[in-house]
């Protein structure tokens, strides 16, 4: 079984001995019950990790003795989903599951068909959830990056900059021309700063002014299998098929 992780400030991952505290170190202490002589991994979120031994547990503190510190680079290319807002706690979901399957980046999307709308202090605790989601599952899956969770996007216009931006820009659609699994990927994205941007729509559906500012850009639409997913879920499954098709898995 692979060591557990625990997310401590860059700072401290410096020093040796490494002291977790706080909240990291109270779920070590008390809800991991991690004891002395067991080998955790400590991360900064950025790529760096150390592998450490604990030498002692307190009430709500792991001292840790770092054997060894690696920097583990980005994954190339990068993948960025654009998660149109769902309803309910389904956004936070589809984080976790993106989170947990590698995802570099997430950029929630109001477009025009969702029913959730971020507004004031509500888009604020959301995107809150959002990111501490995408923390803790970082960790469950034993990553040493955590995904950003950029600001929200409100205009299709803002996406459409994000593909415009992008080595592949793909839309998730129904009626797309070709299968996800069978698209022709370019060259430059096994080069470094290899980016694709995948759109993951509403439950309503793209509009015709949205769809048609995305092709404008040059991004293709892609269509997954022959059943419908969630937009929760569809994120998930479009990563998992990139990642096989990119070389990353």
């Amino acid at each position: 079984m692979t060591a557990p992780v625990f997310l401590v400030d860059p700072a401290d991952l410096d020093t040796d001995p490494v002291l977790v505290t706080g909240a990291e170190g109270r779920h070590a202490a008390t809800v991991r019950r991690i004891g002395v002589g067991e080998t955790v991994h400590l991360v900064d979120g950025a790529g760096n990790r150390a592998h450490c031994v604990v030498t002692a547990v307190g009430r709500d503190t792991v001292t840790c003795a770092v054997r060894e510190r690696v920097h583990e680079e980005a994954p190339v290319p990068r993948i960025t989903v654009v998660q149109a807002l769902p309803k309910g706690d389904r956004g936070e979901l589809a984080v976790e599951v993106m989170t947990e399957a590698g995802v570099d980046a997430v950029v929630p999307w109001q477009a025009e068909r969702c029913v959730t709308r971020w507004r004031g202090d509500r888009a604020a605790k959301a995107l809150a959830k959002w990111r501490s989601a995408a923390r803790a599952a970082a960790k469950q899956a034993r990553r040493s990056r955590i995904p950003e969770i950029a600001e929200p996007a409100g205009r299709a216009e803002e996406v459409a900059e994000l593909l415009a931006s992008a080595s592949l820009g793909i839309v998730l659609h129904e009626e797309g021309a070709v299968r996800l699994s069978e698209l022709e990927l370019p060259e430059k994205l096994s080069a470094p700063g290899g980016h694709v941007v995948l759109v993951v729509g509403p439950e309503g559906g793209f509009t015709d002014a949205e769809l048609a500012a995305f092709e404008a850009v040059g991004a293709v639409r892609a269509l997954l299998g022959p059943t419908v997913l969630r937009t929760s879920t569809a994120g998930v499954a479009a990563l998992a098929v990139l990642q096989a098709r990119c070389g990353r898995w």
